[in-house]
């Protein structure tokens, strides 16, 4: 019996104004299946605070009128997780610009109920 490997994509995209394309684009790339959670990161939900004033020298690095960020999973085959990160990076652009969002995959053990496994 052969083994798929599996990894879990995990991208949270800070620019929202781009999820409607992306998610068009990954569809038409064969990437589907994904999960969208609302998140907010953690320095966000820190500035917010009225408790923690110290870091408030940290509200110019980030953008002020995004209050969410989209989380978006994916289980995917190993061999389309390159697809996916390329698809992802040609609607959003470079990731290592700040407040832009944060990809990475970590390996899937388990699965139930995944269609084509």
């Amino acid at each position: 019996m052969e083994v798929t490997k599996l990894k879990l994509l995990i991208f949270v995209l800070n620019r929202v104004e781009y999820l409607e394309r992306l998610l068009s684009t990954l569809q038409t790339a064969g990437i589907r299946g994904g999960t969208i959670l609302n998140s907010t990161g953690m320095a966000r939900e820190l500035l917010d605070s009225e408790e923690i004033n110290f870091l408030g020298s940290l509200r110019q690095f980030l953008d002020p009128s995004r209050v969410q960020s989209k989380t978006l999973l994916f289980v995917l085959k190993d061999e389309m997780v390159q697809k996916a990160i390329d698809t992802i990076t040609s609607v959003v652009g470079d990731l290592t610009q700040p407040d832009s969002g944060i990809m990475f995959t970590v390996p899937v053990d388990f699965t139930k109920g995944i269609k084509n496994q």
